[in-house]
């Protein structure tokens, strides 16, 4: 447990793969120990006070965190309680067919691991209580096999042909010098051309390729920031760069079309990115930036990114964090960045060793590579006339902070356990959303003729109307219904099958709790009777069944009802042994329900 917390502290959350596989081993085995000493509930999140008390002031970073490392305990033990019970029962279906003395299928041993999540090593610990092993050869097989049809499908979309082609490009043309954090436009040489997988001496106009250069200003994707688009000219050719990727470091790869003449290895070109759409990227990196910092502020310095996505029009910036960030707290956070936006003060950059970065306070990423030398990026001003902002990042970005603008969240919501979404605009973007909204609020305000500032008010008058409304229809199609309708008997036909009494309705549209009703009262009223009421809902049949107590033992409302939801398309159906109900997609089907239910008292 105390690992766990440990790793969760520093930035890891259970996953299938990497360092988060690490954790999740970690935490299942002492969960399955915990299973074999009796506890069948989540424990381990429960200790995580204790172990903070313990160690907390040694380790500051366990009192930030524990709220996520409680959360990701909790959340982690009670998904892998489904899967030990399922697993459990599993293992014991291929234990029973296991020959005594013989060790258990090496086969079904990877199927409990690869389809169900069992992991080998829990496997072997319960067959070890029980003085069996498990064929690891016929594991070993059987991984293998899986890994080679993976391997094959692998190879077949062509990435292995593709990563060969750049290393082999990079190993006879060197690196691409990125000359973006100072030029928006540049000359270079092109060093290699690619169409269709393979390397080229010359691209014709309408070729669709990549062209690699000594230097460019193309900014590459990469850290969550999309690559940059723009034009390469020259003498004889005009050239449109639709996406700048990186396949390899240092590997600077534009995707072009070529629209006029010839590009040829060689040629002297001039780059020029589309510097409106990248200023729209650097407003929205940057701002990315100055979130992190106002949701560490405003949540707990257990917030660590977990993931970007940096375009042009929109950013998205994934968190740690245990729950639903609040209207309230998006609030303050959403105002807080555009304080410091409107500081309008300068974002500085400076090149220094990762040491000493990390000793200014700089926030470095769990589990990124950084190398010797890394680029710091600063902005804004706290209220102790403090850096705001500090990290360390590769990006392209504005140079104020007045260049972000305006900054507006749009959504929040989760994408994993412990891990929380935000998607925000800036610039130009936020400023049309604004709009946008202000003229939805017009467009419903004009409708509820209201002014805008009266909305609310009339939504909530509206909404106590139609509440109103809904039950005094509820209660009138129930009096209808008690009352008879379509020229029906106000009273349900009786009639004998076998030995039971049958009191029997069929109604014509009635909601649920309506039909719930009159079937309480038909339970308190025929006492000697199985009473069977039958309605249609929007066109979907609902049927429930109430035995009277002087039938109690003697006929099934499960049963009976069962047999009825068989005839209008439904499955299941169940409830106590004198009430149960049922319904099913058919509510044209009444009358053979009721016929299902007098052939099931008949048999």
């Amino acid at each position: 447990m105390r690992s766990s917390s440990f790793l969760i502290a520093d930035g890891v959350l259970p996953s299938n793969e990497g360092r988060g596989y690490v954790l999740r081993r970690i935490m299942r085995r002492a969960m399955r120990h915990a299973h074999i000493l009796g506890c069948r509930d989540p424990l381990m999140h429960k200790l995580v006070p204790t172990l903070v008390a313990e160690m907390g002031t040694a380790y500051p970073e366990l009192q930030r965190a524990q709220a996520v490392i409680v959360e990701t305990l909790k959340l982690e033990e009670e998904k892998f309680k489904e899967t030990l019970d399922r697993g459990l029962k599993l293992l014991d279906e291929e234990k029973a067919k296991t020959a005594k003395g013989a060790p258990l299928d090496g086969a079904a041993a990877f199927k409990l691991y690869d389809t169900y999540g069992f992991p080998l090593d829990l496997t072997q610990d319960i067959l070890r209580a029980e003085n069996m092993t498990v064929d690891l050869e016929g594991f070993t097989a059987a991984m293998q096999e899986q890994k080679a049809r993976a391997r094959a499908a692998w190879k077949g979309s062509g990435q292995s042909a593709t990563a060969s082609l750049w290393f082999d490009v990079k190993e006879r043309v060197g690196t691409c010098e990125f000359l973006g954090y100072a030029l928006e436009e540049a000359q270079a040489e092109i060093t290699a051309l690619v169409k269709d997988g393979v390397e080229v001496t010359e691209l014709k106009a309408g070729d669709v390729g990549q062209l690699i250069t000594n230097q460019t200003p193309f900014y590459a994707e990469s850290g969550g920031q999309i690559g940059d688009t723009g034009l390469i000219a020259s003498k004889n050719a005009g050239t449109r760069v639709t996406d700048t990727t990186k396949p390899l470091d240092g590997m600077i790869v534009h995707h072009v079309i070529v629209d006029s003449e010839m590009l040829r290895v060689g040629d002297v070109v001039t780059l020029a990115i589309d510097t409106t759409r990248r200023n729209r990227i650097r407003a929205n990196h940057s701002a990315t930036h100055l979130l992190h910092a106002a949701l560490r502020r405003n949540l707990g310095e257990h917030v660590t990114q977990k993931g970007s996505l940096v375009t042009d029009d929109r950013l998205r910036f994934d968190i740690t964090h245990p729950k639903q960030i609040t209207p309230s707290e998006l609030q303050a956070i959403e105002a807080e960045v555009n304080e410091v936006i409107w500081q309008n003060a300068p974002i500085g950059t400076r090149l220094m060793s990762q040491e000493d970065a990390i000793k200014a306070g700089a926030m470095a990423l769990f589990g990124e590579k950084y190398g010797a030398e890394v680029r710091v990026l600063t902005m804004g001003n706290d209220e102790s006339g403090g850096i705001y902002s500090i990290e360390l990042c590769g990006g392209t970005h504005a140079s104020r902070t007045g260049d972000i603008g305006l900054f507006k969240i749009l959504s929040e919501g989760a994408v994993a356990a412990g891990v929380r979404r935000i998607e925000a605009v800036t610039q130009a973007g936020a400023y049309a959303y604004a709009i946008e909204q202000e003229s939805r609020v017009k467009e419903i305000a004009g409708l509820l003729k209201v002014t805008p500032d009266a909305i609310a008010e009339k939504v909530v008058a509206l909404a106590d109307d139609k509440k109103k409304l809904e039950k005094q229809l509820a209660e009138a199609k129930k009096q209808l219904a008690m009352g008879g309708s379509g020229g029906g008997s106000t009273e349900p036909t009786i009639e004998t099958i076998g030995s039971i009494k049958l009191a029997s309705r069929i109604f014509g549209e009635l909601d649920a709790k309506s039909l719930r009703d009159i079937a309480g009262s038909m339970h308190a009223k025929y006492t000697d009777a199985a009473s069977v009421l039958l309605a249609a809902n929007e066109g979907k049949a609902s049927i429930i069944i109430a035995i009277g107590k002087d039938l109690a033992g003697k006929v099934d409302a499960p049963t009976l009802v069962k047999a009825a939801v068989e005839a209008v398309g439904g499955k299941g159906g169940g409830g106590r042994p004198d009430f149960a109900q049922g319904g099913g997609p058919d509510g044209d089907k009444l009358e053979a329900a009721l016929d299902a239910v007098k052939a099931a008292l008949a048999a």
